[in-house]
C-alpha cells in the first residue's frame, strides 16, 4: 500500500516535496509579497461582489484591509456543489476564516478568500448532495449539470429552484427553520446568474459574517488580472509538466502515489472553445492542439487579451495562478490537495513565486442527540463507526451479552500463547521458526476474521430489530461515504437552526473531530 503523503504531511514529513514544514505560520508570516497590486486586486474583487449582490458591510470591511499594502491572504476554494456540496465546502471556508482572524493584524491585516471552482467543468462532481432529516430519510438532490462546460458558465435554472423547493417541502425538520434555510436559498437564486454564483451566494452568506471573501476566477475583472501568468505558461508550455512529472518519480522512489500525472505533450492549461466545451490544450510542433482544433501561441494570446476568461489553468497550474493574484500566507487544503501540493513545489518559481504553506483544513464529524447517545451506549467514537460501523455495534452487543469470544482480549490471550508456543517450537528446532511464524499470522488471521463475522452477523440481528445500524450509517457514513464527504451542511442547520454554524466558527484552525449538536 502507498504511503500516505497527507499523513506524512502532518507528522512533520514531505520536506523534499513541500517548501513550508506543516504548521510553519511564523516563516509563513516573514515572507512578504510586494509583487502583489492590492488596490487592483481589491478593487476587482469590489466589481465582482458588486456584480454578485453580496457588497455588504461585511465584505468592505474585507476588501477595505485587503487594500492595505501589508495585507495577506488564507485562502481556500472548493468546486461549486449543489447547495453547497459536501459539508466540508463549508468547513474548508470556516477554517480560513478561523485562520485568518488568529493571524489578523491591525499594521498587516489578514484576510480569508474563498476560490470558487468556476472554472472546473466536471458536471458530475458538483451535480448533486445529500441531506438527512427527522425521519431518517436521506434526501438526494440531483441537478441535470451540463457536461463538459464550466460550472460559471452554466446558467442557474428555474426547474433546479423547483428541484429544491421540493426537497425542503418533503425535509421532516422544524417549519421555523426549513424557513430561514429556505429564506438562504431564495436570497442566493433571487439575482439569478450562474451555477457559481448561487455556490458562491450561499457561501457568502453563511460566512461573510465571518470575514471570508468569495471569488470567482471567470469575473472579467478578475480574470485580467490573472492574465500574465497565463501568457507565462504559454511561453513555455510544457515546463510545468516536466517538473510535476519529475515530482511524480520521486514520489514513486519513495512509496507514495503521486495524485497528478502530466502525459507527454499535455500542457496544464484548458481553452473553453466556442462551443462553450472546456478542454485541455497539447502542444504539436510549434503550436497546440486541443480535442477539435489547432492553435498557435499568437492565437492563443490573442484570445487570453480579448477575452481572458476563456483560458484557464488545470489542476497542476491552479495554485500557482490563484497564488500569481493574491498575497498568499496560507492555503487551506484537504488531504488530497497536500497530495496534489507535494508536486508543485517547483512549478511556482517558473512564475516567480514560492510555494506557500498548505494548511490542514478543519475536519468535523457532526453527532445530533440521537447519535451521541447511541454512540456513548456503544462506548465508540464517530471514527470507529466510519471504519467498521457493523463491528463496532457487534462487539458492543458481544460485551452486553457477555460473549467473550468477540472481545479484544480474548485475541490477545490467543496471540500471547501463539507466541509463546512459537518460540519454544523454535528452541527446540530452529529449523522450524519459518513454519510456526506462518502458523502463527494465520491462525490469529483467521481467528480475527471470524470475530469480525460473528459480530456483523449480531449487528445485522440488531438491524433487523432495532435499526441502529442503519441510523449510524445514515448519520456517519451516507450512501457509504464519511459525512463529510457526502453530507450537505444545511442538513443540520435545517434541524437545528444557526447552532452548527456558530459551533464551527468557535472552533480552532485546523481543529479535527467530532462536534455534538445540543
Amino acid at each position: 500500500m502507498a504511503r500516505n503523503i497527507a499523513a506524512e504531511y502532518r507528522r512533520g514529513g514531505m520536506g523534499d516535496f513541500l517548501r513550508l514544514a506543516a504548521g510553519d505560520l511564523d516563516t509563513a508570516r516573514r515572507e512578504a509579497r510586494p509583487d502583489v497590486d492590492r488596490a487592483a486586486l481589491a478593487g476587482a474583487l469590489r466589481a465582482y461582489h458588486r456584480d454578485l449582490g453580496t457588497l455588504d458591510r461585511a465584505a468592505e470591511a474585507a476588501l477595505e484591509r485587503l487594500a492595505h499594502p501589508e495585507s495577506r491572504v488564507v485562502v481556500t476554494g472548493q468546486q461549486a456543489g449543489a447547495l453547497t456540496g459536501p459539508a466540508y465546502s463549508v468547513h474548508k471556508g470556516a477554517g480560513a476564516a478561523l485562520l485568518a482572524r488568529s493571524l489578523d493584524a491591525e499594521d498587516a491585516p489578514v484576510v480569508a478568500v474563498y476560490w470558487v471552482a468556476s472554472q472546473d467543468h466536471d458536471a458530475e462532481e458538483v451535480a448533486s448532495t445529500t441531506l438527512l432529516d427527522f425521519s431518517e430519510t436521506l434526501h438526494r438532490l440531483a441537478l441535470d449539470v451540463p457536461a463538459g462546460v464550466p460550472v460559471g458558465r452554466v446558467p442557474w435554472r428555474a426547474e433546479w429552484t423547483a428541484q429544491v423547493h421540493a426537497l425542503l417541502d418533503a425535509f421532516d425538520a422544524p417549519a421555523g427553520q426549513v424557513a430561514a434555510v429556505r429564506a438562504r436559498f431564495e436570497k442566493a437564486t433571487a439575482a439569478g446568474g450562474s451555477y457559481a454564483d448561487v455556490f458562491a451566494r450561499l457561501i457568502h452568506g453563511l460566512l461573510g459574517g465571518a470575514g471570508l471573501l468569495v471569488l470567482d476566477p471567470l469575473h472579467p475583472a478578475l480574470a485580467r488580472l490573472m492574465a500574465p501568468a497565463l501568457a507565462r505558461e504559454l511561453a513555455d508550455p510544457l515546463a510545468s509538466s516536466a517538473r510535476i512529472e519529475d515530482a511524480a518519480e520521486r514520489l514513486l522512489a519513495q512509496g507514495f502515489a503521486p495524485q497528478l500525472r502530466r502525459p507527454p505533450g499535455a500542457t496544464n492549461l484548458f481553452v473553453e472553445e466556442e462551443d462553450g466545451q472546456r478542454r485541455l490544450l497539447r502542444t504539436e510542433g510549434q503550436g497546440f492542439r486541443s480535442e477539435t482544433r489547432a492553435y498557435t501561441r499568437a492565437e492563443l494570446l490573442a484570445l487570453l487579451d480579448a477575452d481572458p476568461t476563456r483560458l484557464t489553468p488545470a489542476a497542476g497550474l491552479r495554485p500557482a495562478v490563484q497564488d500569481a493574484l493574491l498575497p498568499t500566507l496560507a492555503f487551506v487544503v484537504g488531504p488530497g490537495e497536500i497530495a496534489y501540493g507535494a508536486q508543485l513545489r517547483e512549478v511556482y518559481p517558473l512564475h516567480g513565486l514560492q510555494q506557500p504553506l498548505l494548511w490542514p483544513r478543519l475536519s468535523v464529524t457532526w453527532l445530533e442527540p440521537n447519535v451521541t447517545r447511541l454512540l456513548s451506549r456503544l462506548g465508540a467514537s464517530a471514527a470507529e463507526v466510519q471504519a467498521d460501523a457493523a463491528g463496532v455495534l457487534g462487539r458492543a452487543l458481544a460485551r452486553e451479552r457477555g460473549a467473550a469470544a468477540l472481545s479484544a482480549g480474548r485475541l490477545d490471550t490467543l496471540t500471547r500463547e501463539l507466541d509463546a508456543l512459537t518460540g519454544e517450537i523454535a528452541a527446540l528446532d530452529p529449523t522450524l521458526i519459518g513454519a510456526a511464524e506462518r502458523t502463527r499470522s494465520r491462525t490469529v488471521g483467521r481467528v480475527a476474521h471470524l470475530q469480525r463475522l460473528a459480530a456483523a452477523a449480531l449487528a445485522r440481528a440488531e438491524n433487523d430489530r432495532s435499526g441502529q445500524l442503519t441510523r449510524l450509517q445514515k448519520h456517519l457514513l451516507p450512501n457509504g461515504v464519511p459525512q463529510e464527504r457526502e453530507m450537505n451542511f444545511l442538513t443540520y442547520l435545517l434541524k437545528h437552526g444557526d447552532t452548527p454554524l456558530r459551533l464551527l466558527l468557535a472552533l480552532e484552525p485546523g481543529w479535527s473531530g467530532s462536534v455534538e449538536i445540543p
